[in-house]
């Protein structure tokens, strides 16, 4: 019936999915869970909440991310009374949080860059498995800008910055640590803010989920990445390959010359009307537990307080490192997932 729907009316099939009523019942079951633990809500009433007043939801959920966002202030300035030398916070905790919310508001799937990077790859005449070049010329070219492997520069050897831009001197500089791949993908992020700057500015600036400037300039940031990942794995080609390899993350690596990283990024973002591929969710997270990278093109839903459960297989790959660890786990709402670490 649903395909009927999409053919007759061309209306996309995912209206109907469950994937918004599922993360809603997540935000709902931890939001709930931290104001009454001496009463608590059974999921039978949160269910109810969700599906019949799904807007009173979100708002008791905006309530608990502001009530986190306090608490996370103020934990902040009492560690910070002590100690003067401290340097005042840059972004605070909510900005960031309106970002994430952007891109999983719409699946992790920004069609209109996707469609911009694959035409500019063929424009570009980019190769697959050695995107590096195509890139070069075009920065040459198209912005006059000349790419600088930076192995002699002092600077950035004893530093973590990844790119450099000089735009009065027009001359890029790049880590002298990367790999072909990484150098490839900062590039093409560079190019994203001198090509396609005011389509990044278009779908940030009237977004009611970014409250201020600060919070549209990150989201321009996080599109900016995102055009670079289209840009080095152009949508249609990635995921032909990606079906023709069973998903074999490693090849795809050596395939397209990038990351085993680069690729679960990638893989997250195939969410195309018509032209899905099978949904990921992305963690970067290090041994402590700390997360610093989510994305995701399914339901699932990370809590954003609190700790990890000590089981996960993540913690075991990092005693393995070179390993690749499988693992099933079944959530409280009873879905399964297949971890990959």
């Amino acid at each position: 019936v649903l395909l009927k729907i999409h053919a007759a009316f061309g209306v996309d099939v995912q209206m109907f999915s469950e994937d918004e009523e599922a993360r809603l019942i997540a935000g709902l079951r931890e939001a709930l869970a931290d104001v009454s633990a001496a009463d608590p809500v059974s999921l039978a009433e949160i269910r109810e909440l969700a599906s019949n007043m799904p807007a009173v939801g979100r708002s008791l959920i905006n309530l608990h991310r502001r009530y986190g966002d306090a608490v996370e202030r103020l934990e902040t300035m009492a560690a910070r009374l002590g100690d003067d030398r401290g340097s005042p916070p840059g972004a605070q905790p909510m900005h960031f949080e309106e970002v994430r919310n952007f891109f999983i508001a719409r699946h992790n799937h920004i069609e209109e860059i996707d469609k911009q990077a694959e035409r500019l790859f063929v424009e570009c005449r980019i190769e697959v498995g050695n995107a590096a070049e195509g890139l070069v010329r075009r920065l040459a070219q198209r912005h006059d800008v000349k790419v600088v492997y930076a192995d002699g520069d002092a600077a950035l050897l004893k530093t973590d910055i990844q790119r450099q831009y000089d735009p009065k001197s027009r001359v890029l500089r790049l880590s002298p640590h990367f790999e072909p791949g990484q150098h490839a993908f900062q590039m093409a992020t560079q190019l994203a803010f001198l090509e396609v700057n005011e389509m990044l500015r278009q779908l940030t600036r009237d977004d009611p989920g970014l409250s201020c400037e600060q919070a549209r300039a990150l989201a321009r940031i996080g599109l900016a990445n995102y055009f670079a990942g289209a840009l080095v794995l152009p949508y249609r080609q990635f995921l032909d390959t990606a079906q023709t390899m069973r998903y074999d993350i490693e090849r795809l690596g050596h395939h397209f010359g990038v990351g085993f990283e680069t690729v679960c990024h990638r893989l997250s973002t195939l969410q195309r009307p018509g032209a899905r591929g099978v949904p990921f969710f992305f963690i970067r997270v290090d041994r402590a537990g700390n997360i610093s990278k989510r994305q995701s093109a399914t339901h699932f839903h990370f809590s954003k307080m609190g700790g990890t459960c000590p089981l996960w297989n993540v913690y075991e790959a990092f005693a393995q490192p070179g390993r690749i660890l499988t693992q099933l786990a079944r959530m409280p709402d009873g879905r399964a997932y297949l971890w990959i670490a």
